[in-house]
């Protein structure tokens, strides 16, 4: 892993192009001029991919995926919006187990081996960040990508 200064939008569009093109639309709000973080990009790119595959599972097919960034203090958080059935507060943890699919035990799920929001907070995490989870006002789930701002 190398840490680097790292522009938040340049990452974010290389995610958004290594996913298939045929799932659902997603918005993207993310400014140029957004302080870097530091991070490792190849990393950061997978876990984002990750997160927004996961959150284009999930979501309707007419409601596109929102993704949006900002400096919290120190901090960079990029938030990526679902309007699917969202996570219980009660599962969100398990939720970045490994080889969990939460909606296996209704029959609702999109498919996977329950690997990508594990695999993403662990990357995430080797970078000094956090993953988490609040509601979205309306219905779905926002996962919160939250990382050190680059020093200097």
């Amino acid at each position: 892993m190398s840490l680097r200064a790292t522009d938040v939008d340049e990452v974010v569009e290389a995610a958004m192009l290594s996913l298939p093109p045929a799932a659902g639309e997603i918005t993207v709000d993310v400014s140029p001029d957004l302080p870097e973080v530091a991070a490792d990009a190849g990393l950061l790119e997978r876990a984002l991919a990750n997160i927004l595959a996961n959150a284009r599972a999930w979501s309707p097919p007419d409601a596109p995926v929102r993704i949006t960034a900002g400096a919290i203090g120190e901090r960079v958080e990029i938030r990526v919006v679902d309007s699917g059935p969202g996570i219980p507060e009660v599962r969100r943890e398990e939720a970045f187990q490994p080889f969990q699919r939460l909606g296996d035990r209704n029959g609702n799920h999109p498919g996977g081996l329950g690997l990508g929001l594990a695999i993403a907070r662990g990357f995430v995490e080797a970078m000094g960040g956090e993953v988490g989870v609040e509601d979205t006002p309306g219905g779905g789930a926002t996962l919160v990508v939250s990382l050190p701002g680059a020093p200097g």
